[in-house]
C-alpha cells in the first residue's frame, strides 16, 4: 500500500498548555483520524467559536481552506495520511463528496469502525496500533490498489518545484482530453486538478517561509513557488492559511520563542504576548 500512504502516525500525551486550538492547513490529501482517549472529536470554523462535533474516529476529506481542532482531544491520537489520490480505494465513496468536509469513519465502515476505535484503545504498544490500522485497511480494500495513470502523472506534475502548468498543457502532454482529465483526477483526489496545483504551491510556499532566514524579498519568494506576483501569492496564503505570509512567519517566530513543536500541517494558536 505505499503507493497509496504516506505514514501511519501517533502521538501520545501531547498536552498543550500555551494553546487550546491549533488551525490545520490544507494538503490536498485525505486523513483517517481516530482519537484515543474520548469519543468525540471536534472540528471548529476559523472563529474558534463555531464547531460541529464528530465520533472518536473520523475522515478528514481533502480540504480547500484551514479549519482548526481542539488540542484537548489530541492528547492521544493516531491516524493515516495518505497519499495524493490515495485514500479512495478504502473509502466506499468518492472522494468528491468528502471535499471540505470530517465524515464518522462509522458512516463509511458501519460498526467495524467502532469496533477498530475499541481494539486501539485497548492496545498498547504503538506497533500493535499500527498493525490493527493496516489490517483495518486490507479489509476495507473496496477497489483495486492503481491508479489511473493520467491522475500518476498529474499529480507528479503538479507538485513539482515551481511548477505552474496549465491543466490544458498537462491533458495535451498525455493525449487525453481536458475534460476527461479533469473527472479522472476528481475520481481519486476529490479535487480539480487546479485546486490541487494551488494547495501544492501553497504547501510549497510555507516551506519557503519556514526555512528562509531573509524575507525580505517577496516577489522573489512568490517567483520561485511558482506564482504570478507577490500579490497572486498573498491572495493564495491568506485564503489557505487565514494569514498573511508577514503574519504567518511573525506566528512561526513566536512559536520558536516558546519552543514549542509543530504537528505537520498544524499550526498552534499562541495569542502574542
Amino acid at each position: 500500500m505505499r503507493e497509496f500512504i504516506y505514514d501511519l502516525w501517533l502521538y501520545e500525551d501531547y498536552t498543550p498548555t500555551s494553546h487550546a486550538n491549533e488551525r490545520i492547513l490544507p494538503s490536498g490529501t485525505i486523513e483517517l483520524v481516530v482519537n484515543l482517549q474520548e469519543r468525540q472529536l471536534r472540528i471548529y470554523e476559523l472563529d474558534n467559536r463555531s464547531y460541529r462535533r464528530f465520533s472518536g474516529a473520523v475522515v478528514s476529506g481533502p480540504y480547500g481552506r484551514c479549519f482548526v481542532t481542539d488540542t484537548a482531544e489530541e492528547k492521544a491520537i493516531m491516524g493515516i495520511h495518505f497519499k495524493p489520490a490515495g485514500a479512495f480505494p478504502f473509502l466506499g465513496v468518492p472522494p468528491e463528496e468528502l471535499v471540505d468536509a470530517h465524515v464518522d469513519l462509522e458512516s463509511l465502515w458501519g460498526r467495524s469502525a467502532r469496533e477498530l476505535r475499541e481494539r486501539l484503545c485497548e492496545a498498547s504498544a504503538p506497533q500493535a496500533r499500527f498493525h490493527l490500522l493496516e489490517d483495518a485497511l486490507l479489509r476495507h480494500l473496496m477497489r483495486p490498489l492503481e491508479h489511473h495513470w493520467a491522475v500518476t502523472a498529474t499529480v507528479k506534475e503538479l507538485t513539482k518545484s515551481r511548477a505552474r502548468p496549465l491543466i490544458r498543457e498537462i491533458a495535451k502532454e498525455l493525449g487525453i482530453s481536458q475534460r476527461r482529465l479533469i473527472q479522472v483526477f476528481a475520481e481519486e483526489t476529490g479535487l480539480t486538478p487546479k485546486l490541487f496545483g494551488r494547495i501544492q504551491r501553497f504547501q510549497r510556499t510555507i516551506a519557503m517561509v519556514s526555512d528562509a532566514k531573509d524575507l525580505s524579498d517577496w516577489s522573489e519568494i512568490a517567483l520561485r513557488c511558482g506564482y504570478f506576483d507577490q500579490a497572486h501569492l498573498i491572495g493564495d496564503f491568506v485564503e489557505f492559511s487565514g494569514f498573511t505570509p508577514t503574519e504567518y512567519r511573525k506566528h512561526l517566530e513566536r512559536l520558536w520563542l516558546q519552543g514549542l513543536r509543530r504537528k505537520r500541517n498544524h499550526v498552534p494558536l499562541v495569542q502574542a504576548a
